[in-house]
């Protein structure tokens, strides 16, 4: 039976132990903090799903499979820990990330319903009348318990056999000889290593620096004005705000509240544990980014802000890399959550019949 040691225990280390397992492997899993571990990529209380996928509309289509996944995950755990509340984009420039959103959709032949500016701020009032062009609902979307998750499969994991080391920070991995270091100074030993250390990776392979950046982001929880809570409990995720914000917001899901977050604050940084600490203002300065087209920004308080930190590849795609007996994988590149199970089984499957090429066409939605 063939060892297999997980490095790293976000969303695809999880799901790829969770596979491995399945498999009839013997698998041990290994987190540099808790899990969940709340610095992580993944380790926030929740994440988007959606079909929409604009230009890139080959990770569209593998929204099936990873529905299919998280299916089979649901079934394994005993719970469901998605909110299947579906999503909208706001148009608010010709041609803004929303209007792609929606030509993608087009493209796929997905399902979605246009709605126009006055019936749209009467279904969510939170929305500013004459701020914006038009908004479409997606039903297939909303939004991923992380923390939930991550919990449900590390006791899985133990249940079923797996060993699950938290707080156990790999520092060394020699990939020719199967062999990890721990900062304790312990040692492990495996046939395979799967590696999905998240924005962490560069430490453990400096020279994936010119394939992967990282990036810091942060992201501001608030709470909304009261006469509007109802409102978002009820509303579908924001997938996209419009114009340049890249903006979303996830409204009250699974017992978390409610988050804006854009990636027009992310920046550019070496290290995975550059400033992770939030620096004052920077909750109201995510807020403002919001309006337009959301109402009375000014009295939505921010309770809370959540650094992150995530690896891109220059076009936003995953990545497989393998050197000597370490498979390393990356696919925390902001939208990489929503394939968290479905990127377990490909991990799984290629560590049990060796085609890691046809695993990088995968990561790259490059197979129909």
């Amino acid at each position: 039976m063939m060892n297999v040691i997980v490095v790293g225990a976000g969303i695809a280390g999880l799901s790829t132990a969770w596979s491995l397992v399945k498999a009839g492997y013997r698998v041990s899993i290994v987190e540099q903090g808790s899990i969940p571990n709340p610095l992580a990529a993944s380790g926030d209380h929740h994440r988007i799903i959606r079909r929409a996928y604009g230009a890139a509309a080959g990770y569209g289509r593998l929204i099936t499979e990873a529905y299919e996944a998280w299916d089979e995950m649901w079934a394994d755990l005993g719970e469901n820990h998605l909110d299947p509340r579906g999503f909208i984009c706001i148009s608010r420039d010709e041609g803004d990330d929303a209007e792609q959103m929606r030509d993608g959709l087009v493209a796929g032949g997905f399902p979605f319903e246009m709605i126009e500016p006055v019936e749209a701020v009467a279904r969510w009032p939170f929305l500013e009348s004459g701020s914006f062009r038009y908004a479409f609902f997606s039903p297939e979307g909303g939004a991923l318990h992380c923390r939930k998750i991550a919990a449900g499969l590390a006791k899985w994991l133990r249940a079923n056999g797996a060993n699950v080391y938290e707080n156990s920070k790999v520092t060394k991995i020699d990939a020719e000889a199967g062999h990890i270091v721990l900062a304790s100074g312990e040692t492990m030993q495996a046939d395979r290593i799967v590696v999905t250390s998240g924005a962490w990776v560069l430490k453990l392979f400096p020279e994936l620096d010119g394939e992967l950046k990282t990036w810091r982001n942060a992201l501001a929880y608030v709470e909304p004005p009261a006469d509007l809570k109802a409102a978002w409990q009820a509303a579908p995720v924001i997938l996209d705000v419009g114009g340049a914000v890249d903006g979303y917001v996830i409204p009250p899901s699974g017992g978390a509240g409610m988050k804006f977050g854009s990636g027009l604050h992310k920046v550019p940084t070496s290290d995975a544990d550059w400033n992770r600490e939030p620096v004052p203002g920077e909750g109201e300065a995510i807020r403002n980014l919001f309006s337009p087209p959301i109402a009375r920004i000014e009295e939505y308080g921010v309770t809370e802000v959540v650094t992150c930190a995530y690896t891109f590849t220059a076009d936003k795609k995953f990545l497989a890399h393998e050197k000597g007996k370490c498979l390393v994988v990356s696919a925390c590149s902001g939208h990489g959550y929503k394939f968290g199970a479905a990127v377990g089984r490909r991990v799984a499957a290629a560590v049990g019949h060796g085609d890691v090429a046809g695993l990088k066409k995968w990561l790259r939605a490059e197979v129909a």
